[in-house]
């Protein structure tokens, strides 16, 4: 068994992992806000990888400040999608919400397929050096971008719930709308800054992505494949998501591995985590962190 390349696939499926679990964030911070699961998450990932490489490869601009700037963009993105789509939609039945952000998805898939056609698009070059060695390892340099930005919105995410005003309230209006108001605080700017900051974390995990890749529509399926990570951590929680994501990571890459090594499938990476929610669907529907909701009649 080739422990070397073991190693090597499991210390990429760790930051890779962190990723999944930034992206599976965004997922539970909009279900904790508004109980709505946000099925256009993956597009998000698409409009924010798309809009940056956009000012690299027209405008010139560093990469720093492109970045900037799509964060920027992604920001008022989510306001205007919560204020202007779902806002008129609060107080409906919460399937006719969900399918609105089906809805979206199928839309902005088709926009960005005609504004930027149909083939992966490569980022300029970014990094001098490509690759390092960690530990005796090779790591891409974007990879370990990818780790530092991650664990940076992790420890944002942790003082931002725990710290700020605005976090607080974040935190009251998803325990009860109707006590949050109460207490005079607005529903609604909770609802726009979740969308937001969901917004602006997927544009981040779509421009990481979009550089280790290229930019193409397939950047909206990790909306999909980080799903699982959400529901094994646990839909209303922030700590599972994160648990969640590297679990899923670390469990693809081995997969693939093992799938390579000896299976002979050929899909294990695509289809492990999918497995994995399922096992976890009939096991412990609620994921290992999640809050068991007790209905008494």
């Amino acid at each position: 068994m080739n422990w070397e390349l073991l190693l090597q696939l499991a210390l990429n499926g760790l930051i890779v992992g962190t990723l999944y679990g930034v992206v599976a964030m965004s997922f539970v911070l909009i279900y904790k806000a508004s109980q709505v699961v946000n099925f256009a998450q993956g597009e998000f990932l698409l409009v924010g990888a798309w809009v940056c490489w956009w000012l690299l490869t027209h405008f010139q601009i560093p990469f720093v400040w492109g970045f900037l700037v799509t964060l920027a963009f992604m920001t008022l993105f989510g306001i205007l999608i919560q204020v202007v789509v779902l806002r008129p939609l609060i107080g409906e039945p919460v399937i006719s919400v969900i399918m609105v952000t089906i809805g979206l998805s199928i839309f902005f898939q088709a926009l960005m397929k005609w504004m930027f056609g149909v083939f992966a698009q490569p980022f300029p070059p970014i990094f001098a050096t490509q690759a390092v060695r960690v530990l005796g390892l090779e790591v891409q340099t974007v990879y370990l971008m990818s780790l530092a930005i991650s664990l940076a919105i992790m420890g944002a995410f942790a003082w931002f719930f725990t710290a700020s005003k605005y976090g607080l309230a974040m935190r009251a209006t998803a325990f009860d709308q109707q006590v949050a108001q109460s207490l005079g605080i607005s529903v609604r700017q909770v609802f726009a800054m979740s969308w937001a900051i969901s917004a602006v974390v997927s544009a981040v995990a779509g421009v990481v992505v979009g550089v280790v890749n290229g930019v193409s529509s397939a950047l909206s399926f990790y909306g999909i494949k980080v799903f699982p990570a959400v529901i094994l951590g646990g839909l209303d929680s922030i700590l599972g998501a994160v648990l969640g994501g590297i679990i899923v990571g670390v469990l693809e890459n081995v997969a693939h591995f093992f799938d390579s090594t000896l299976l002979n499938w050929g899909n294990m990476y695509q289809i492990a985590p999918f497995y994995v929610l399922i096992i976890i669907l009939m096991i412990k529907p609620y994921g290992l962190f999640g809050t068991k909701n007790i209905e008494r009649v």
